[in-house]
């Protein structure tokens, strides 16, 4: 459904910051996107929602396509229309206005007021916590309500592919695994495709169909979420653990010195 072709970023002309990423998102799947911190993972998601103009990026080579059409030159605001949402680290809530008022802007490009509250009442079904809380000024809501709620307003332009950057970052884990299983509900219900940028590797690969390891913007590594579970290089280096399956100290963690075998 989504597809990335070999895509190059550059920000101000000048910084060089994805080299050829290539993936692909299928639709009733969750496809995750693995790395460390400043890998290009965010950027890969904003490339494809069309924000990343705002931040005086492009795509100076390659294509994005979603169902054969290509989207890289389009404005974040067609690529919306044409079925994705991008739902941003940190949640980024309307903080000044309520529940139910940060969903109705999630249905900016929606006309009919009926299909509005029929989606609002569709997301209320998916995050029953959220209907508790219609009236309330999502700036007060808890950290986990606040993710519910950016996943529900991505949710209310009815999309075809959702973008998760991060969903997890200053979430409980009790919590992280209730809204993990709300977004594999829907991708199973609504056969949406899913693109997860999160860095609980543990969690992403549990959850996730497929997936792709990200370094220095590239894609260094790729294969199915039990593959690379199974990997030892990302047991190593993403999940903590070691040959034995046991979990290597803090101190071995951070003096780690990666292996290239992957680029081979």
């Amino acid at each position: 459904m989504l597809s990335i072709n070999n895509i190059e970023v550059v920000y101000d002309n000048i910084i060089l910051v994805l080299k050829g990423v290539s993936l692909e998102v299928k639709s009733g799947s969750i496809t995750t996107l693995l790395g460390g911190n400043g890998a290009g993972k965010t950027t890969t998601l904003k490339a494809v929602s069309g924000v990343l103009r705002t931040e005086r990026g492009t795509v100076t080579k390659g294509t994005i396509t979603l169902d054969g059409k290509r989207i890289d030159r389009m404005p974040a605001f067609d690529v919306t229309k044409l079925g994705i949402s991008q739902v941003f680290e940190g949640r980024r809530v309307f903080e000044h206005l309520t529940t139910e008022e940060n969903l109705i802007a999630g249905a900016h490009i929606e006309r009919d007021a009926a299909k509005v509250r029929s989606g609002i009442e569709r997301v209320y079904a998916y995050f029953p916590a959220l209907k508790n809380r219609r009236a309330q000024v999502s700036g007060y809501l808890s950290g986990g309500e606040q993710q519910m709620l950016a996943n529900g307003r991505a949710l209310m332009s009815e999309p075809k592919v959702i973008l998760l950057d991060e969903p997890s970052l200053g979430l409980a884990p009790m919590l992280v695994e209730e809204i993990f299983g709300i977004v594999r509900r829907l991708v199973s219900e609504e056969k949406l495709a899913v693109l997860l940028v999160e860095q609980n590797a543990t969690m992403a690969l549990e959850v996730a169909d497929h997936g792709y390891v990200m370094e220095t913007g590239r894609i260094v590594l790729e294969g199915s979420a039990e593959q690379l579970r199974s990997n030892s290089d990302i047991r190593e280096f993403y999940l903590g653990l070691n040959e034995a399956g046991s979990r290597k100290s803090y101190r071995d963690v951070k003096r780690y010195k990666r292996r290239k075998r992957w680029l081979s």
